[in-house]
């Protein structure tokens, strides 16, 4: 009970009337009926005086009183006047109690007249419906004025009074609840699927029972006493942890929750640092756990080099490999602004690591070969890409395939000459059946990397393919959760749109993994367990910030050019092997022909800023290459 002492007498009486709220009706029928009393003798006391006002009194005064409180009861009820919220008691409100007031008043003067009751004063009559209109009308001023101050006496820094339920009822909701209230939050109570803690008092705080009760205590059904939900379950499993999210977002309340294990275990975050629902959070299944040993084998005391440092993948890829104890890290990255940022990151997280940033563009041979010979990394990760579907299916096409393709393939020549032991390209599911440039591009680099692979058997060049990555840039959910900020509406291409998901860790772990693991001349893909429909992604987010789809709509704008309804992660002419990582597998594709590698190569140098050679070229490079412009896009089912 230390924690609930420790409470200002505010917050303490916040907290109070905020758990009286969802008994709301009946309590307010139970002051009015005492105000209505009260007002019964303060009439006698104006009529007879304060001598008179008791001993002149009829004996049968109490049980007229009794009567006349009943019929005004009766009237309030019958005109829902419990339902009026005091806090925001107007015009409106007095105008309910005042029909409410005249209706029983009449009613009781005339049972009272009728009965023959003559010594009960006919002024007393007149007066009591004045009285008690006057004595409501003070009551709920009253309240008013008194939760006008406690908001401003406990607001928070927006000027918001927050009060939270918290699901969790564990380590993290206990360490938690001192954190909230040094905020100025009030929790009104805890919820936990442990049928030992139910009735259970946590640091003043009572556990009310399981999970599946929380629309009792929030949302639409509870009064509305609570303004957010707060998910404390950072150790629980994916599943578990979504449970609690979908029952959450069913409140129509924001949807808060702790840092998560991994966040906690590093130190990154404090449990008491509320976040916004992040996009792993959404991720129904369990992450890939990966062989870290292995990783640590190929990483810790030797060098390193990564293109495209600055981007999603880039970057996380950076901060995975900065824990391995690299004895120095190389960063390729063409927008300034994105390699200050990772440097400035990853000196402030490792002091001790040499963090060596490069302005340069995979484009540029020359460099590419004078860098890798200078550093001569022991793996270099290969993320530097345009990947932005509709971008590069418009008037993009050339610089995608010089990029993609041509950045990709001086790179990997520059590694093999500098004598590199690993060369990781990270891939896409949309190099599978492309129908778009960017997907062909991809899938053309990772023929050329095959083909390397046979030409230089001194290095493993090897891919890494994987779905849609949570939370990176130009995916879906920063785009939606801009738009949901604004107010709406939310924009999904197709209700039918489907697409695979990991995390942005999820995915830089696996790329590590296939340097530890992947022989050369592999594509390795992660089995990504069911795609998730990207309008019940956007249902989700929206009902998670507190809002209902009838508030911020979703509207359907039509598939964008060269976008597919779903992707693939393997052909249909592709096989699998497994490999010792569970769920993480070798794909059995066809290799790029090392021969033909330098002519198709010329071709694509000599494109330049001819964008239909560029789709020409990639049609013969990729033979199932299939332009959704051209009609002949893979229909939803699989078929040509």
């Amino acid at each position: 009970m230390k924690a609930a002492a420790a409470l200002g007498p505010w917050h303490r009486l916040d907290l109070l009337l905020a758990r009286l709220r969802r008994h709301r009706e009946p309590l307010t029928l139970l002051v009015d009926a005492a105000v209505v009393a009260l007002c019964w003798n303060a009439t006698y006391l104006f009529r007879l005086g304060f001598e008179r006002w008791f001993a002149a009194r009829a004996g049968y005064d109490t049980w007229v009183m009794a009567g006349v409180v009943a019929a005004y009861v009766l009237a309030f009820w019958l005109l829902r006047v419990p339902k009026g919220l005091w806090r925001f008691s107007g015009f409106g409100e007095v105008q309910r109690f005042a029909l409410a007031c005249l209706l029983a008043g009449g009613a009781s003067a005339a049972v009272i007249m009728a009965a023959g009751l003559v010594k009960i004063p006919r002024s007393v009559l007149a007066l009591h419906p004045v009285v008690t209109l006057m004595g409501l009308a003070l009551v709920r001023m009253s309240y008013r004025m008194l939760y006008e101050h406690l908001r401003s006496r406990i607001a928070g820094p927006v000027g918001e009074v927050r009060r939270a339920v918290v699901l969790g009822a564990g380590a993290a909701a206990r360490l938690l609840l001192a954190g909230l209230r040094a905020q100025g939050w009030a929790v009104l109570g805890l919820l936990d699927d442990d049928p030992g803690k139910h009735g259970a008092v946590i640091g003043g705080v009572p556990v009310l029972g399981p999970l599946a009760t929380l629309p009792r205590h929030a949302g639409p059904g509870s009064q509305g006493a609570a303004t957010h939900v707060v998910v404390a379950m950072p150790s629980a499993t994916r599943a578990e942890r979504r449970r609690a999210l979908d029952l959450a977002a069913a409140t129509g309340l924001p949807v808060l929750t702790v840092p998560s294990a991994d966040e906690l275990r590093t130190g990154a975050a404090r449990i008491e640092r509320l976040r916004d629902i992040e996009p792993d959070d959404l991720l129904g299944r369990e992450p890939v756990v990966l062989d870290e040993a292995g990783v640590a084998a190929v990483l810790q005391g030797r060098t390193v080099l990564v293109t495209g440092a600055g981007g999603s993948i880039g970057s996380e890829l950076c901060r995975q490999v900065a824990r391995f104890g690299p004895a120095r890290l190389v960063l390729v990255e063409l927008s300034e602004f994105n390699l200050y940022a990772i440097e400035q990151e990853l000196a402030e997280a490792h002091p001790a690591l040499a963090v060596l940033p490069l302005i340069g563009d995979v484009k540029d041979a020359a460099w590419m070969q004078a860098t890798l010979a200078r550093w001569r990394p022991a793996a270099v990760f290969h993320a530097a890409a345009y990947k932005h579907v509709p971008l590069m299916e418009g008037l993009n096409a050339a610089a995608a395939l010089a990029n993609n393709v041509l950045g990709t393939v001086f790179t990997a020549e520059a590694a093999a000459r500098a004598g590199v032991e690993r060369f990781v390209l990270v891939s896409t599911d949309k190099a599978v059946n492309p129908t778009n440039v960017m997907g062909a591009s991809k899938r053309a680099a990772e023929l050329a990397v095959t083909a390397l692979a046979a030409r230089h058997p001194g290095t493993r060049f090897m891919a890494v393919r994987f779905g849609n990555v949570l939370g990176s840039s130009g995916s879906v959910i920063p785009r939606f959760k801009e738009q949901i900020a604004r107010g709406g509406p939310v924009t999904v291409t197709h209700p039918d749109i489907i697409r695979y998901f990991m995390t942005i860790p999820e995915a830089a772990r696996l790329v590590l993994q296939a340097a530890a693991l992947g022989e050369s001349g592999q594509v390795m893909v992660l089995d990504m367990g069911e795609p998730v429909k990207i309008v019940d992604l956007a249902r989700d987010l929206i009902r998670l910030s507190g809002h209902t789809v009838d508030e911020i709509a979703i509207e359907f704008t039509g598939l964008r050019p060269g976008e597919k309804l779903y992707e693939e992660l393997l052909a249909d002419t592709e096989a699998t092997l497994p490999t010792p990582v569970e769920r993480l597998r070798v794909a059995r594709i066809a290799s790029g022909d090392a021969t033909a590698l330098d002519a198709w190569l010329a071709q694509a140098q000599a494109v330049g800023a001819d964008d239909a050679a560029a789709r020409a070229l990639l049609r013969r490079w990729v033979p199932e290459y299939r332009p959704a412009a051209d009609g002949t896009a893979r229909s939803t089912d699989g078929s040509a």
